[in-house]
């Protein structure tokens, strides 16, 4: 018996030793935990995922609220402020006394006749205070409720552009939040769509097999081996031009994941060919379970996951796609304002040279798609069982 005991009081001591860095490995919730609560344990550890999942609920967030964060309507010009650069918030005025909320100064237009350039400078005889919460143009919020409070702006007669104006006038500042609606939605439903046709088509493939799998192999290869963008181009290109910006949009949605899927579809294959013997799908097949059931409710579930996973990291591929066919003129159209169509008044050498502001909407493409990237990678980790 005695030396029973002493195994027994040996094993307890391993259970209860603790990697530096991982202490709550061998906790006792760590054994009690579901497999979503160790797959956020693992996933808050990285710094790099956790920072992109804050600033992608900053971007979606302004993107639902886009008035409360605009400090102009979005489709306004204003032709005396054409091409206006950013302005400059002050907090020392030009006698050197500190203000307190900050001022922004009223820009005054001229013309070099020399190069007919328009050329800005502030007015240091008139300022604006910054103020939060100010009153504004009305509008609707989320469609409900009448305001026209506003986050950050200036109060009547003044205007504030935070980001300068393009060369009607307009607010790009304004232009790229209402922008984000589009860009980061469209990455969203097209995703979604591509997951559908994926998981379908991949669970089919790997559940029956032969000749069945075959066929959708060859589909897929063939699929693969057209370029993307100039099979992007011709699917755009396609859709009538008399559409409607709604209609546009969900066409460019379908075209982005008709292409989007074959990746996703050959992952689903790998697993439920991995997973298709497993005890649990024999009992359900003994138990006369549909195979469409089968597939659905209990090989796709089995590695959800990896298709969260799959998910996070398509949609930055989505907002390029849509960005790239924007740009070129062939995805969404004007009156309807997504990142790509902001970044065609930047096609031209004159933008680069006088005007580089009109380039801010870039900025928030790489940061969105850095971001997603982050959160795939964090997420991928998180559910990789061996690490």
């Amino acid at each position: 018996m005695s030396m029973f005991a002493a195994e027994e009081q040996e094993m307890s001591q391993v259970r209860t030793v603790q990697v530096p860095g991982q202490e709550d490995v061998y906790d006792e919730s760590y054994y009690l935990a579901s497999q979503w609560q160790l797959v956020w344990r693992k996933f808050r550890k990285h710094k790099l995922a956790l920072l992109g999942m804050v600033v992608l609920a900053i971007f979606y967030l302004m993107a639902i609220f886009a008035d409360f964060f605009a400090t102009n309507p979005y489709q306004q010009r204003y032709p005396e402020f054409a091409l206006s650069p950013p302005q400059k918030i002050h907090f020392f005025d030009e006698g050197g006394r500190f203000h307190f909320p900050p001022f922004v100064y009223v820009q005054k237009q001229t013309l070099d006749m020399k190069t007919l350039r328009r050329e800005y400078t502030e007015d240091t005889q008139v300022r604006y205070p910054l103020r939060l919460l100010v009153h504004g143009y009305p509008y609707k919020l989320l469609g409900l409720f009448e305001t026209d409070i506003h986050l950050v702006g200036v109060e009547a007669p003044g205007v504030y552009f935070p980001f300068g104006t393009d060369e009607f006038g307009r607010d790009i500042y304004a232009r790229t939040i209402f922008a984000s609606r589009i860009s980061l939605s469209i990455g969203f439903v097209g995703v979604i769509v591509g997951f559908v046709i994926g998981s379908l088509v991949g669970g089919v493939s790997g559940y029956f097999g032969g000749t069945v799998d075959l066929l959708i192999q060859r589909l897929i290869e063939f699929i693969i081996s057209i370029p993307t963008i100039p099979l992007w181009i011709a699917l755009a290109a396609a859709l009538p031009p008399y559409w409607t910006s709604v209609q546009v949009y969900f066409g460019i949605t379908v075209v982005l994941a008709t292409v989007g899927w074959t990746g996703l579809a050959r992952t689903v294959r790998g697993k439920i060919l991995e997973t298709r013997e497993a005890d649990f799908i024999m009992a359900a097949r003994i138990s006369n379970v549909p195979d469409f059931h089968i597939i659905v409710k209990h090989l796709l579930p089995s590695f959800a996951s990896y298709l969260i996973v799959s998910l996070t990291l398509g949609i930055p591929g989505m907002i390029l796609g849509e960005t790239a066919l924007s740009f070129l003129g062939i995805g969404i159209r004007p009156p309807a304002v997504s990142w790509g169509v902001l970044l065609q008044d930047a096609q031209n050498i004159r933008s680069v040279a006088q005007s580089p502001w009109l380039f801010i909407p870039a900025v928030f493409v790489v940061v969105a798609v850095l971001c997603f990237n982050f959160v795939g990678d964090g997420l991928r980790d998180a559910a990789d069982p061996y690490k």
